[in-house]
C-alpha cells in the first residue's frame, strides 16, 4: 500500500524535476510528519496518563476539569507554557542557552527514523538500525551539559554534571544489553531482530510469547528496563531534579517552553526506550499466540509499548528516591559486571550444542 501511494505521487506529474527531486523529498517529509505527529501527541498525553495512573494508585482524582474526563488537560498545559514569559539570565551564554533544550529533544525524536512499525514499515530500514539508534541517542547528554554550562549558574552546572554522569553510566550497561541481543539475533537490523523471535519450538506450537527474547535473556531484559529508567532520569533515579536537593538541576534557569522542552524530551525518551524494549525482548509486532494473529501487528506493538511505558509510572509510584552514590554504584558495580558476565555466558551458549537461536 505504501509503495502504491509513492508510485501514485511519482506518476502525478511527468516532469523530471518532479520525479527526480521534488516528490522524493516531499515523500520523506510526509513520512516524517506521519511519525512525529502521533509521537508528539503520545508525548503530550503521556503526561495526562501519568497523572491519572498516579492518582488511581494513590486513591485520588487526576486531572478531570479541562474537557471530558480531563482529556484536554495536555492542550491547556501546552497553551499555558507557550504563553509564559521566557526569561534568560543576563550572564548566560545566549546561543548555547537556546541550543541546550534543542540538543536534548532532537535525539529523542530523530532516533525514531530507524524504528520499524511492521515488517517493512520504517522511515529508514537500515541494516545497522540498532547502532544508528545508539549513536543518535548518545548525543542527548550534550544537551544536558550545554544547558548546565550555558546557564552560568553553579546549581545548574552541578545538576548537569550529575545528570551527564548518570546518563553515561547507564548507557554503558544498555550498550551491553544491545550487544547481547545482536549476538542472539545475528543482526543489527531491528526488523530482523523482531523476526528472529518468531522462531523456535514454542513458536512452532503457537506459543510465540515463549520464543521472545525476554525469557532466555531475562537478566539482560531486567537490566535494560532499570537502566532505561535511569537513563531517562525518571524516579527513583531523578536526583537531578530532586526538589529537596538541587531544585531543577540543569533546567533551573529555564522558564516557559525552554523548561517544557526538557520534560518533553524526557517523555519522548520514555516512549523510545519502551518501544526498543518491545522490539528487542517482547516480539515487537508479533502476537503472543498464533490464534491472535488476526489482530494487526501495529496494534500489538502499540499495546506492548503502552504497557512498558506504564511500568515507568508504576515504578515512580512504588519506590523512594535513591541517593546519588547508590545510583552510581548500581550502574558501575552491579549492572556493568552483570551484563559482562551475561555476555560471556550467552556467547558460550551460542557455541554450545544447546543453542536455541539456530
Amino acid at each position: 500500500m505504501i509503495d502504491a501511494i509513492y508510485n501514485a505521487g511519482l506518476n502525478l506529474l511527468s516532469f523530471g524535476w518532479w520525479t527526480g527531486m521534488v516528490w522524493p523529498v516531499l515523500w520523506i517529509l510526509l513520512k516524517i510528519v506521519c511519525i512525529l505527529a502521533p509521537l508528539m501527541g503520545a508525548v503530550a498525553y503521556l503526561t495526562l496518563w501519568e497523572r491519572k495512573l498516579l492518582g488511581f494508585m494513590q486513591v485520588r482524582h487526576g486531572p478531570n476539569r479541562v474537557g471530558p474526563l480531563g482529556l484536554l488537560q495536555p492542550i491547556a498545559d501546552a497553551l499555558k507554557l507557550l504563553t509564559k514569559e521566557i526569561i534568560q539570565p543576563t550572564a548566560a551564554s545566549k546561543g548555547l542557552f537556546v541550543l541546550g533544550p534543542i540538543m536534548a529533544i532532537m535525539p529523542a525524536l530523530a532516533a525514531w527514523v530507524a524504528i520499524p512499525f511492521g515488517p517493512d514499515v520504517a522511515l529508514a530500514n537500515v541494516n545497522a538500525g540498532l547502532l544508528l539508534v545508539m549513536a543518535i541517542t548518545s548525543i542527548e547528554v550534550y544537551g544536558v551539559i550545554i544547558a548546565g554550562w550555558a546557564s552560568n549558574s553553579k546549581y545548574a552546572f552541578l545538576g548537569a554534571l550529575r545528570a551527564s554522569a548518570q546518563m553515561v553510566s547507564y548507557e554503558i550497561a544498555m550498550g551491553f544489553c544491545f550487544l547481547v541481543v545482536i549476538m542472539v539475533s545475528g543482526s543489527m537490523n531491528l526488523t530482523e531482530i523482531v523476526m528472529s523471535q518468531a522462531k523456535g519450538m514454542a513458536a512452532d506450537k503457537g506459543l510465540t510469547f515463549l520464543s521472545w527474547n525476554w525469557l532466555p535473556l531475562l537478566p539482560i531484559f531486567l537490566v535494560y528496563l532499570i537502566s532505561g529508567v535511569a537513563e531517562t532520569n525518571r524516579h527513583p533515579f531523578d536526583v537531578v531534579e530532586g526538589e529537596a536537593e538541587i531544585v531543577a538541576g540543569h533546567m533551573v534557569e529555564y522558564s516557559g517552553m525552554g523548561f517544557a522542552i526538557f520534560f518533553l524530551a524526557e517523555y519522548a525518551s520514555m516512549w523510545l526506550v519502551s518501544i526498543l524494549a518491545v522490539l528487542m525482548f517482547l516480539g515487537g509486532w508479533l502476537p503472543p499466540l498464533d490464534i491472535l494473529s488476526f489482530v494487526p501487528g501495529w496494534i500489538w506493538l502499540a499495546a506492548k509499548t503502552f504497557l512498558v511505558v506504564s511500568m515507568f509510572i508504576w515504578i515512580r509510584a512504588t519506590f523512594p528516591r535513591f541517593r546519588y552514590d547508590q545510583i552510581m554504584r548500581l550502574g558501575w558495580k552491579i549492572f556493568i559486571p552483570v551484563t559482562l558476565v551475561c555476555l560471556v555466558i550467552v556467547g558460550g551458549w551460542l557455541l554450545s550444542p544447546w543453542n536455541i537461536w539456530k
